[in-house]
């Protein structure tokens, strides 16, 4: 193949959607096939075998334990690498699925991780102690990570999550579970165009990872342009006919 039809690992990068420390990291595992070029041997990537690569993402880089293979939302058996919506428009709808999901993660010993800041992270420490979870215990333990965003760029934030997945991870398979509350996260990226471009990135990054994912958009927060590109980004709500987690 031609050398000008090859991307460099910028290019490759925003390709995939993901970051440049993922590309090279995933080149230096074997699991990425790379050209190197040049008396700097620098990585070239053909277009084709980025897309090869798309398309083997579900097999992920871990795989659950055989009997991890989903977990309950909201009454509802959800396979892993599903990445959901919710959208809801009262405080208790907030909270409907979400607690239930982090409750029964902790209890079980799975890493959570809950995006939310300010008021928000406080209703959800309230509302798991009301359920009988040790929230500081939790969270000493590193079961439960909190935080107000996953990063302040798209590539920061999807780096950010390979680092916390994989290092959840390390210790065996198990099931990762998530909830990202986008009023917060609209927040750190600074602007709903930022944080939409990093939900889509972030939808092709977590399908190589044993995750359930739930981003809650508040409907009194955002606009139906948002909420139509939202739904657009998590094709799951589609193709499982999850219209139940509308709140």
């Amino acid at each position: 193949m031609a050398s000008h039809s090859l991307l460099n690992t910028k290019e490759a990068a925003q390709f995939l959607r993901v970051s440049e420390a993922s590309i090279r990291r995933w080149s230096n595992a074997g699991l990425l096939e790379a050209q190197r070029v040049g008396r700097r041997r620098e990585r070239r990537f053909a277009p084709a075998d980025l897309r090869r690569f798309l398309e083997s993402a579900p097999r992920g880089p871990r795989p659950p334990a055989p009997d991890l293979v989903a977990v309950n939302v909201g009454g509802a058996a959800v396979p892993l690498r599903t990445h959901l919506a919710p959208i809801y428009s009262s405080d208790a709808g907030m909270l409907r699925l979400s607690v239930p999901f982090l409750a029964d993660g902790l209890r079980s010993g799975q890493p959570c991780f809950l995006v939310a800041g300010g008021p928000l992270l406080e209703r959800y420490t309230n509302a798991l102690v009301d359920e009988g979870i040790d929230v500081a215990a939790a969270q000493d333990s590193g079961r439960l990570v909190t935080t107000p965003g996953p990063g302040s760029d798209v590539a920061d934030a999807i780096s950010s999550w390979e680092g916390l997945f994989g290092k959840a991870l390390a210790g065996g398979p198990t099931v990762l579970r998530v909830i990202g509350e986008m009023v917060s996260e609209r927040l750190v990226f600074g602007s709903e165009a930022a944080m939409m471009a990093y939900e889509e990135a972030y939808e092709l990054m977590a399908k190589r990872f044993p995750v359930v994912t739930l981003c809650q958009y508040d409907a009194r927060e955002f606009d139906g342009q948002i909420m139509l590109r939202a739904l657009k980004s998590h094709p799951d709500m589609f193709e499982l006919h999850m219209g139940g987690f509308l709140n």
